[in-house]
């Protein structure tokens, strides 16, 4: 076989034109015809494409081969492989490098245009159908109770079924209510907390009741402790007969069961506010001042001071001794242990006055005379409470005289009050 030949049957490509040499066998089949024709016009082709002859490329196309003229029926079949190829290879480069330039701005918009008018026709065809396939799953579904009720209505339904219905109801209906309690609690407490106000306003009242707290303590537990006072009462100090003589200890003692007192008396005491603070916090204390410093048994006045309140800071537990002097009334009982003998008075007069009025304490009487002195009102040491009382037991007969003194001695003096208040402390002064 000739390499003609050969590139025929393979459809190959030469490199230069060789029209002359090709020819084919008298014995060749209508399929060789069709392929050699077709050969010829890609030859052709090919040709024009090197030889850059527009003319020749479009008269190849156009001449029919040479074998359809001599054999009517392989041009028959050589038409559709023409016109296929005509097709397939009419001007390829042409397209991609002579008319890409040539394609306008409007050609690309018109195209994009094309494809999203595409995809917005095929989304919304998609999306009303899938609303139409819901809608038509939803009134099925809605249809169904309906078919099905009376077939559900004669079924047997368990007896307790209500009752574990209504039972879960209550219990989510409470767990709700108390999620949206919870809920609204805790936002109303955020926004509490998160307020620029709330801090600085609970910080101002925090320390305005703590100042009021420590200034006025006494008040509030002064009035507490004369109120429970009652209820406490020793029965010890109920004395029945006040004229009777009872054996008594050397511990001097001042008792006076109306008011529940059964305090110590410090005798030893000096007039002096230090002296005074030191032992009405043991007790009651013996204030005696020139004119007024006798002692039990003695003809003349005989002061013994007591707390009716005091801060809670200080120590003793005599702060709120007196805190019912004021009780007491003209002809009560009192009873002073001294020397290990029983000394019995009688109220008679009750008074407020100044802690300045000293002329109040210092006066003559021919009789042994107990004043008992406190600050009122309770919790503040603005004035003093004055309960004075005559002895009845033992006689006034046996009374001895008082001490001689000077009673200009006691002008500067000032009767004893309570402890500095919480002002005091911090700015000074005293009571």
């Amino acid at each position: 076989m000739k390499p003609d030949e050969q590139d025929d049957r393979r459809m190959g490509t030469p490199l230069i034109q060789q029209r002359s040499f090709v020819h084919t066998p008298p014995q060749a089949s209508r399929q060789d015809n069709s392929q050699a024709a077709a050969a010829n016009i890609v030859r052709s082709q090919i040709d024009s494409i090197y030889s850059n002859d527009q003319a020749a490329t479009t008269e190849t196309v156009a001449t029919p081969a040479p074998a359809a003229a001599t054999t009517p029926a392989p041009a028959a079949a050589a038409q559709p492989a023409q016109q296929q190829s005509e097709l397939r290879y009419k001007s390829p480069y042409q397209k991609t490098q002579m008319n890409t330039g040539h394609i306008q701005g409007d050609q690309w918009k018109q195209y994009h245009s094309a494809w999203q008018d595409y995809y917005q026709k095929y989304y919304e065809r998609y999306y009303v159908g899938q609303v139409q396939r819901t809608s038509q799953a939803l009134e099925a579904r809605a249809q169904q109770p309906a078919a099905s009720g009376p077939q559900r209505a004669a079924q047997p339904q368990p007896a307790q079924q209500p009752a574990a219905t209504e039972t879960f109801d209550r219990d989510e209906a409470m767990f709700d209510l108390r999620t949206k309690l919870h809920r609204q609690i805790s936002s109303s407490a955020t926004k509490a907390r998160k307020s620029r106000h709330f801090l600085p306003i609970s910080a101002a009242v925090c320390v305005m009741v703590l100042f009021l707290f420590m200034q006025y303590n006494r008040i509030l537990f002064s009035n507490v402790q004369a109120y429970i006072s009652p209820g406490s009462i020793d029965a010890a100090n109920i004395i029945i007969d006040p004229n009777s003589e009872v054996a008594v200890g050397a511990e001097p003692k001042l008792i006076i069961p109306k008011i529940n007192v059964d305090v110590p008396i410090d005798f030893a005491a000096t007039p002096d506010n230090d002296s005074q603070m030191a032992a009405m916090s043991n007790g009651v204390a013996f204030f005696g001042i020139p004119g007024a410093n006798s002692k039990p048994g003695q003809i003349g006045n005989m002061p013994i001071s007591g707390h009716s309140s005091n801060d809670f800071i200080d120590q003793g537990q005599y702060k709120f001794i007196f805190a019912r002097l004021e009780a007491l009334k003209p002809g009560d009982t009192i009873y002073l242990n001294y020397e290990s003998k029983r000394y019995v008075y009688a109220v008679t007069k009750r008074e407020v006055v100044k802690p300045s009025d000293i002329g109040k304490l210092v006066y003559e009487t021919d009789k042994p005379v107990l004043t008992l002195i406190t600050c009122t009102p309770l919790g503040t040491a603005i004035n003093r409470l004055l309960v004075t009382a005559e002895q009845i037991s033992p006689s006034t007969e046996q009374a001895t005289a008082a001490p001689i003194v000077d009673p200009e001695a006691a002008e500067d003096a000032v009767m004893p009050g309570n402890s500095p208040t919480f002002l005091q402390r911090i700015f000074g002064g005293g009571n």
